[in-house]
C-alpha cells in the first residue's frame, strides 16, 4: 500500500479506538480563542471595511517589529477589535549565536503594544554568525541539542516574562546525530524548559510522510497539557515527499488528525495558515470554519 494510503487508513480507523475519556487542559489555563486566521496584507482592506466575524488573528511578529506607518496603524485598528497572537520566524532558538536581546526587546514591546494572548516561534534555527538565512532550519534531536535549547528557552522566557509557545517545524531530512524521535525530544524540551507548544498538525502529516513515520504514534505521545494552539494548513504533495507550502486547502487526512488531537486536548485555539497563492478572504475564512464539524465528531459520545 502506498504511503499516503497507509496514512489515510490509519487516520480514519485508529483515532476512535485510542480516545481518552477526559480532555487535557493546558497548563496555564490559557483560553481557547476559537478559530483564527493569519493576518495578511492582501486582506487588510476587507478586514478594515467589514470587520468580519473572525474569532482572532495571528501575525508574523517580524512584519511589525521594525516598521511604522500604515502597517502598524492597520495592526492597531485590528488589535482593538480582535484577540491577537504573535508567531515569529526569526527567534532562532536553536542557533549557537548569542541570544539577540535587541530582537527580544522589540518583540516584547510589540506584544505589550497590542496586548497579545501569547507569542511564540518555531523549534529551529534561522541564522548563524549574526546573519539571518530566512528559513526554518532543522536541528538534530539528541541530548546535546536538548540541553542547549532548554537553556535558551529559559533565558528568553525570563526576559519576556511569559511562556514561549514553540511550534514543531516541517522537515525534509534527518541527522545521523539524532537519537530521539522528534515528538519525544519536543516533549522533553517543553517539560524541562517549562514552555508551551503550538502543534502544527499539517507539519506532523508532512514530516511523517517524508520520513515514513506513523502520525498517530507521533500524536499519541504529544504533551497536550502544554499545547495552547493548533495550526492547520495545506501543503504540496510531490508523490515521493510533501512540502509545507501553505498554498491550498487542508487535506482530509489532516482534518482527521485534527479530530484525533481534539479528542485528547479539548478546545485549543485553532488557526488556518494560507501564505502563498492567497485567495479572497471569504474562502480562507470558510476553510477554518470546517473545524467545528471535526470538533463535534471528536466529542460525540459514539466516538470511543
Amino acid at each position: 500500500m502506498p504511503a499516503r494510503e497507509r496514512t489515510t487508513a490509519r487516520a480514519r480507523a485508529a483515532a476512535p479506538s485510542a480516545m481518552v475519556t477526559e480532555m487535557i487542559p493546558n497548563k496555564w489555563d490559557l483560553p481557547d480563542l476559537g478559530l483564527g486566521l493569519g493576518l495578511r496584507t492582501v486582506h487588510y482592506d476587507h478586514i478594515l471595511g467589514s470587520w468580519p466575524e473572525v474569532d482572532w488573528f495571528e501575525i508574523i511578529s517580524e512584519n511589525f517589529m521594525r516598521t511604522a506607518g500604515r502597517p502598524l496603524w492597520v495592526l492597531d485598528q485590528i488589535a482593538e477589535r480582535y484577540p491577537m497572537v504573535m508567531h515569529g520566524v526569526s527567534l532562532s532558538i536553536g542557533s549557537t549565536d548569542p541570544i539577540d536581546f535587541e530582537y527580544l526587546r522589540l518583540l516584547k514591546a510589540l506584544a505589550e503594544r497590542i496586548d497579545v494572548a501569547w507569542l511564540g516561534d518555531h523549534i529551529c534555527w534561522t541564522g548563524v554568525a549574526g546573519r539571518n538565512g530566512h528559513d526554518l532550519r532543522l536541528i538534530p534531536y539528541n541530548e546535546e541539542t536538548l540541553s542547549h535549547v532548554v537553556d535558551r528557552v529559559r533565558v528568553v522566557q525570563d526576559y519576556l516574562e511569559r511562556p514561549l509557545v514553540l511550534e514543531n517545524a516541517s522537515t525534509y531530512l534527518t541527522f545521523a546525530a539524532s537519537n530521539m524521535p522528534e515528538e519525544v525530544w519536543i516533549r522533553e524540551m517543553a517539560e524541562q524548559a517549562d514552555c508551551a507548544l503550538l502543534l502544527d498538525v499539517n507539519n506532523v502529516y508532512v514530516n511523517c510522510r517524508n520520513h515514513d513515520l506513523d502520525p498517530l504514534k507521533y500524536l499519541g505521545q504529544y504533551p497536550y497539557q502544554r499545547v495552547v494552539q493548533i495550526h492547520l494548513a495545506g501543503h504540496t504533495d510531490k508523490g515521493t515527499h510533501c512540502i509545507d507550502t501553505h498554498n491550498d486547502h487542508v487535506i482530509d487526512e489532516v482534518w482527521d488528525y485534527y479530530g484525533f488531537v481534539h479528542q485528547r486536548s479539548g478546545g485549543r485555539s485553532t488557526l488556518l495558515e494560507w501564505d502563498d497563492d492567497i485567495p479572497e478572504f471569504g474562502l480562507v475564512h470558510d476553510e477554518v470554519l470546517k473545524a467545528p464539524a471535526f470538533r463535534r465528531t471528536a466529542e460525540s459520545p459514539n466516538v470511543r
